[in-house]
């Protein structure tokens, strides 16, 4: 067992199965421009995707980080590309997922973005306005439909009936795990801990509220952990 890059201590099984591998994270919200001074986004301030490639890496992966607009170091020998918009993390993902072994799809997404943005400021002159948007691609959905599908890991970030939501994602589009979590007023957005429900094919685990370095480092276990299952059954 040893100690990296500050997420605590590495397993030789979580070694033994991601040294190597190329893991790709994506972290973050993103934000869909209304006009050239506001955009929608949400509260994800990234932690959680940083935590996770940063534990990854320090079990012998090869981490690429899709980030959106953060304020965040980047995690020690972690690649990072900076994006902006959905449609901006979709082109990065794409460009990046060729020969992954593992994605782990960490990033709040807009699920809407503004039909047609404004080229100037709107200004202040109605009592009301009404903006159209349009739906955006689902990044994860994507990669799990992928021909060369990497072992594909989501997250679900709900306010009620959270593992529901997340085993009809987890069935749906078609994932290996997926990571549950409740959110809202002082829970897992703006905050650096988090408690997560892991959900499979074969059934549930559990990560107890801890820092999201300490969960990030046992997330990762638990997805090498399954990596070497699917490894030892793609063999039999």
């Amino acid at each position: 067992v040893v100690r990296e890059h500050g997420v605590g201590p590495v397993d030789a099984a979580t070694r033994a199965a991601l040294t190597g591998k190329r893991v790709l994270v994506t972290a973050g919200p993103t934000r869909e421009r209304i006009d050239p001074v506001r955009y929608l986004t949400n509260r994800s301030s990234g932690k959680m995707g940083f935590a996770i490639a940063a534990a990854a890496c320090a079990a012998g992966a090869e981490v690429t980080l899709v980030a959106g607009p953060v304020n965040l170091p980047t995690p020690t020998g972690v690649r990072r590309i900076d994006v902006e918009s959905a449609a901006e993390m979709l082109a990065a993902v794409d460009s990046a997922a060729t020969g992954l072994d593992v994605f782990i799809g960490a990033a709040a997404v807009a699920d809407y973005r503004p039909t047609t943005p404004s080229p100037h400021k709107i200004k202040k002159t109605a009592e009301r306005i009404e903006l159209a948007l349009e739906r955006t691609t689902d990044i994860l959905a994507r990669v799990a439909a992928r021909a060369d599908r990497p072992f594909t890991v989501g997250f679900a970030a709900e306010t009620e009936d959270v593992e529901r939501y997340a085993r009809g994602k987890l069935e749906t589009k078609r994932l290996d795990l997926i990571a549950a979590n409740e959110v809202g007023d002082s829970k897992a957005f703006d905050v650096d801990d988090n408690a997560l429900v892991v959900l499979s094919a074969e059934g549930r685990e559990e990560i107890p509220h801890a820092s999201k370095i300490d969960v990030a480092r046992r997330l990762v276990v638990m997805i090498a952990a399954h990596l070497s299952k699917s490894a030892r059954k793609g063999i039999a």
